[in-house]
């Protein structure tokens, strides 16, 4: 089977690499991706996937669905195509978007015999406002048996952990003053944020070692003169574990709410972007598909450090299980990602050969799970029992 999949990803390469070239050359940030989603829909077009445009409400996102029309288990794979500011595609979204695009394609060509259904999922803004949050939260992989994404990087590392995220934002508003001629009349709002951060900073002696807590002041007044009667303060709570992390955020909201009642302002607490839950990754699926890259003949294959970033594949994590792993572009592990150097390195021919390693074993992992229900159900049991 591996020589069939790795037959079918050479037949297709010329059309990845030009796909992760035109959309490299053509940056689009969060959100903004309707050039590089057009390029992924039309090629699974091509293909013979079903598509839904605008997926649930989310302008540049999509899901491609083949349905081989026999029996068994769905499989996803996630793409992202989204740049950052300044430096275009310094995080490899280009070429991930393309690997990811390529699993499903060269997946679709085997489930007519072997059965079962193949989908990618388009989600968009993954380093604002990841959309795999909103389809998360609206049921979009509430059907899929697996989930599976390989992210580029300088180095092949298993998937690992990452920490679920809060982004909670303060809102204080009090009374304007002269703060010389007339301070008795004012309500500062700024107190109630210095004292929110006081606060906090109290409460870090108490907290995890995996956990952080870190903040800015967006809006702090306008002149030292005027006691300011709104202050803004957004904060990202991070934990290992869902459960902590929501424990841990009552704790920072009770901060605010102490600081503003000392203060004497009103105190409004919001979301300003999505929350993020903890990576957990199923070991089960790791060890297959790192055990099928050893087969592609990768030697050196990492263990993940746990990360304490947070990436919006958690959310989908929590729903199905799900891997998050990454593949070597660079062959130079002092190239880091959200540099110009990476983002140059996701066009060289070194790349392009670990980029279709990686569909390969992307791929024929999916193929046992299809193949090996005794496989997938010990994914389905590991999934079910492990904390999230």
């Amino acid at each position: 089977m591996i020589g069939n999949i790795t037959k079918i990803t050479e037949e297709i390469s010329g059309e990845l690499i030009e796909m992760s070239e035109k959309i490299l050359n053509r940056p689009e940030l969060g959100n903004e991706e309707y050039f590089a989603c057009s390029i992924y829909v039309d090629i699974l077009r091509k293909y013979g996937f079903q598509i839904d445009e605008k997926y649930l409400g989310v302008e540049t996102g999509f899901k491609a669905v083949y349905d081989s029309k026999k029996e068994g288990p769905t499989i996803a794979y996630l793409a992202e195509y989204d740049a950052l500011p300044g430096i275009g595609h310094g995080c490899g979204h280009n070429i991930l978007g393309t690997v990811s695009t390529g699993a499903g394609i060269v997946l679709k060509h085997l489930v007519d015999d072997i059965g079962g259904n193949v989908v990618v999922f388009g989600t968009p803004a993954e380093e604002t406002c990841g959309a795999k949050v909103e389809f998360a939260d609206k049921g979009a992989f509430n059907d899929i048996d697996i989930v599976m994404i390989a992210h580029p990087s300088n180095a092949y590392s298993k998937s690992g952990t990452s920490l679920s995220m809060e982004a909670l934002q303060f809102e204080f508003r009090g009374k304007t003053a002269h703060a010389a001629s007339s301070p008795e009349k004012g309500i500062n709002a700024l107190d109630a944020v210095i004292n929110t951060f006081n606060n906090i900073n109290a409460l870090r002696q108490q907290i995890r070692t995996d956990a952080r807590i870190h903040g800015v002041i967006p809006e702090g007044g306008e002149a030292a003169n005027i006691i300011p009667d709104y202050c803004v303060a957004r904060f990202y709570v991070r934990a290992k574990t869902k459960s902590y992390l929501n424990e841990l955020v009552e704790k920072v909201k009770n901060c605010a709410r102490g600081a503003s009642l000392a203060a004497g302002t009103t105190l409004e607490i919001s979301n300003y972007e999505y929350s993020y839950d903890n990576l957990v990754t199923n070991e089960t699926l790791s060890k297959v598909f790192t055990s099928n890259l050893e087969k592609t003949g990768i030697k050196r294959i990492f263990n993940s450090d746990d990360s304490l970033g947070s990436v919006d594949a958690g959310n989908v994590s929590h729903k199905c299980p799900t891997i998050h792993a990454y593949f070597d572009i660079t062959n130079d592990r002092n190239i880091t990602g959200h540099t110009i150097e990476f983002r140059d390195s996701t066009k060289t021919e070194y790349a392009y050969n670990n980029m279709k390693k990686t569909i390969i074993a992307l791929v024929y992992t999916t193929v046992e799970v299809i193949e090996d229900e005794v496989l997938l159900e010990k994914i389905k049991r590991e999934f079910e029992k492990t904390e999230k």
